[in-house]
C-alpha cells in the first residue's frame, strides 16, 4: 500500500507551544494548516510550565483569558532566591505595567490543549497526533539552460546557499510516519517547530552555532510539605542549586549537576541524592523520602545554540528548533511563542496573497534573531556563576554589614530590570489585529 497524500498551505512539524500558536494564528488568517505532533497526546511531564506576562498578553489578545483562568494553575508575583542561607528577592513582577504582572504556572499539556481546542473550531486547521515527520520533501530547481545531469542529488542546495546562483532545492513538505502508514504531505511552507532535537532542522543541514554549557538538570517531583516558604525560585549553596517551581499540590523540582555527571550522581546512590537536596533546600526534608527510585528522576541535557540561518526556500525553523535555550529564567517557551507570533504577523499576508519567498522568511529571522542574541549571553553568564565550584559562597554567611547595605541599595533597581527581562523579554510581540478573529468571521 502506498503512502497517503495530503496537500496544505503550511505544514508545521511539532505540536509544542510555537507550533500550536503559529497553527492557530495562520488558521485564523484563513490559511490551511496541518500540525504534526509525534506523540499521541500532549501529556509530557517536566516540560516548561511557566506562562510569562508577555504570553498572558497574547492570551488576552486572543480572547482566551476566561478559558485560561478556568484551567487549574497558580500564579507568582515575586520570586526569592536563597544563596548560602540568605534569602533575597531579586524578581518582582509587580513592577511591570498592568494588567499582567505575574507568572502563571500551568502544566504545558493544559496550555497546549487550550490552543488546540481553539484551533479545532476552524475547518482549515488540522492537527494530526501520533504522526512523526521523518524526512523533508525536496524539489530540485535548475536554472534555465542547465544540464540536469551535472547536478547530482543534494548539490543544488549547497550551490544556492553559497552564491544564490545555479540549481537550488525548495522544501515542499514532509513525509511522516503514522499508525496507518506513511503520510506524504505537500506544503507551500514547512515550519520546523519540533524542539531542540529537531529532526527537521537536522534534515535541512542548516548550520548551527553551539555554545558550551557546563551543567545538566535533573527534574523530579516533591510533595508540598505542611510548612512551605515564600515562593522561591532556587536554593544555591556551596555544592549545588535546587530549583523549586510551585504547582498547586507539589513542587516541580530540579537539581543542577555538572555536564555529563548523571552517572556519578546515580553511582553515589539515592540516599546521597536526597541528602544533597535537603542540604540546599532544607524545607523539603519532611518529604524527600518520597523519592524512592531513579525512575522518578528525568535528565535534561542543557543546550544553548542557535541557527546561523533559520530558513531555506519553503522552509523555516522557529522556537527551540531555531535557538535552543537553557532552563535559566524559564524563558524558552516565551521566546518560542514570540517567534510564532512574529512568523504569523509577517507571513500570513504573503501566504494569503500567493506565496512566501526567502525575503519574507528572512524578515522573520531579522525580527526574532536580535532578542535571541540578547538573552542567550545572559543565560550563559548565569551558567558560569552557578556552575563554578562553591558558587553559593558568592555571598558569605553570615552577611557582613557592608554587604547588607550594598544589597539594600542594589536590589530595588535590580527588581525592575529582572521583571522586564524575565517577564517580557527582549522585543515582545503583539498579534496583528487581522489575526485576532477567524477569517470567516471577518468576511461576514
Amino acid at each position: 500500500m502506498g503512502a497517503k497524500t495530503l496537500s496544505t498551505d503550511c505544514c508545521i512539524v511539532g505540536g509544542g507551544p510555537a507550533g500550536m500558536m503559529l497553527g492557530l494564528l495562520l488558521a485564523r488568517a484563513g490559511i490551511d494548516v496541518v500540525v504534526l505532533e509525534k506523540h499521541r497526546d500532549f501529556f509530557r511531564d517536566f516540560r516548561g510550565d511557566t506562562i510569562h506576562p508577555s504570553t498572558l498578553d497574547l492570551i488576552d489578545q486572543l480572547g482566551l483569558r476566561e478559558k485560561f483562568e478556568a484551567i487549574p494553575h497558580s500564579s507568582i508575583h515575586r520570586l526569592d532566591v536563597v544563596v548560602n542561607g540568605t534569602r533575597l528577592r531579586p524578581v518582582d513582577f509587580r513592577h511591570l505595567p498592568k494588567p499582567n504582572r505575574e507568572i502563571a504556572l500551568m502544566p504545558q499539556w493544559d496550555f497546549l490543549d487550550l490552543l488546540a481546542d481553539e484551533a479545532r473550531g476552524m475547518p482549515n486547521f488540522h492537527l494530526i497526533m501520533d504522526a512523526e515527520a521523518t524526512r523533508l520533501r525536496r524539489k530540485l530547481r535548475l536554472p534555465k539552460n542547465a544540464d540536469a545531469g551535472k547536478h547530482p542529488r543534494g548539490v543544488g542546495l549547497r550551490i544556492a546557499d553559497r552564491d544564490g546562483r545555479g540549481g537550488s532545492q525548495r522544501i515542499t513538505g514532509v513525509v511522516a510516519s503514522t499508525p496507518d502508514g506513511p503520510l506524504d504531505i505537500s506544503a507551500g511552507l514547512t515550519v520546523a517547530a519540533d524542539g531542540r532535537d529537531s529532526r527537521m532542522r537536522a534534515a535541512s543541514a542548516l548550520p548551527v552555532r553551539n555554545f558550551g554549557v557546563a551543567i545538566d538538570v535533573l527534574w523530579f517531583r516533591m510533595p508540598r510539605p505542611a510548612v512551605t516558604p515564600p515562593s522561591t525560585l532556587g536554593y544555591l549553596n556551596e555544592r549545588t542549586m535546587v530549583v523549586t517551581i510551585p504547582r498547586p499540590d507539589y513542587y516541580q523540582t530540579a537539581m543542577l549537576i555538572p555536564k555529563g555527571g548523571f552517572d556519578a550522581v546515580r553511582d553515589a546512590g539515592l540516599p546521597a541524592f536526597r541528602s544533597d537536596i535537603v542540604d540546599a533546600a532544607a524545607f523539603l526534608a519532611p518529604v524527600v523520602s518520597s523519592l524512592e527510585s531513579w525512575d522518578q528522576v528525568s535528565l535534561l541535557s542543557v543546550q544553548v545554540n542557535r541557527l546561523e540561518r533559520w530558513y531555506l526556500p519553503g522552509f523555516l525553523c522557529i522556537g527551540d528548533a531555531a535557538h535552543a535555550m537553557s532552563p535559566a529564567f524559564g524563558v524558552g517557551i516565551n521566546y518560542a511563542l514570540q517567534d510564532a507570533v512574529a512568523a504569523a504577523n509577517i507571513l500570513s499576508g504573503p501566504m494569503t496573497a500567493g506565496g512566501v519567498t526567502k525575503r519574507h522568511l528572512a524578515a522573520v529571522q531579522r525580527r526574532r534573531a536580535w532578542p535571541v542574541r540578547m538573552i542567550q549571553p545572559v543565560q550563559l553568564q548565569l551558567h558560569k556563576v552557578i556552575a563554578r565550584p562553591n558558587a553559593g559562597a558568592i555571598l558569605p554567611n553570615p552577611l557582613p554589614r557592608r554587604v547588607k547595605l550594598a544589597l539594600a541599595v542594589l536590589l530595588p533597581s535590580a527588581r525592575i530590570f529582572t521583571a522586564r527581562l524575565i517577564g517580557r523579554g527582549f522585543r515582545p510581540e503583539r498579534i496583528r489585529s487581522e489575526l485576532l478573529h477567524p477569517a470567516a468571521t471577518r468576511a461576514r
